[in-house]
């Protein structure tokens, strides 16, 4: 499915997928990655070396989820956009999705926006509990998504209410 039409399989996914057990102790960082490239900005960002060394620099980033704490330090270094940080702790019945966000207008703290999937496809609203931008980020903001918790392992963008 990955190479025909981009969006990844359930079985990509799950090669990257914290465990259900890390996910419920916070925030962790998911590398949806599935390219061999050279790259490896993600392994140099992570302070906590929770992005294991690369035996190539055409390596896929694998992330040690047990060392990872969601800092997001690696979400603003990957340019390909595809590093998330997920926390399933967020609220009894939400959570919150960090994405990665190289587009202008910025939305505001507080706007409603429509929560999107891999495919592009509008799956429900989130609400934005942060916009983190400024020169540390390289020029990539960071959007913080309050979600239903259902949906933390589904969205990966998001559509501004009126934008085309």
């Amino acid at each position: 499915m990955l190479a025909q039409n981009g969006v990844p399989a359930p079985e990509d996914l799950a090669e990257v997928m914290p465990s259900e057990e890390r996910l419920a102790r916070g925030p962790v960082a998911m590398a949806e990655c599935f390219q061999n490239i050279p790259c490896d900005p993600c392994y140099h960002s992570c302070r906590r070396q929770a992005i294991k060394p690369f035996s190539d620099i055409n390596d896929r980033p694998q992330i040690d989820h047990e060392l990872c704490n969601g800092c997001g330090m690696c979400l603003s270094r990957c340019p390909g956009l595809a590093i998330f940080v997920i926390d399933q702790t967020y609220g009894e019945k939400e959570a919150l999705v960090k994405i990665p966000y190289e587009y202008l207008p910025l939305p505001g703290e507080g706007d409603v926006v429509e929560a999107v999937n891999r495919a592009g496809e509008t799956v429900g609203e989130a609400r934005v509990a942060k916009v983190q931008s400024g020169a540390k980020l390289d020029g990539t903001a960071i959007v913080w998504l309050v979600v239903p918790r259902e949906l933390s392992m589904e969205v990966r963008h998001f559509k501004i209410k009126g934008g085309r």
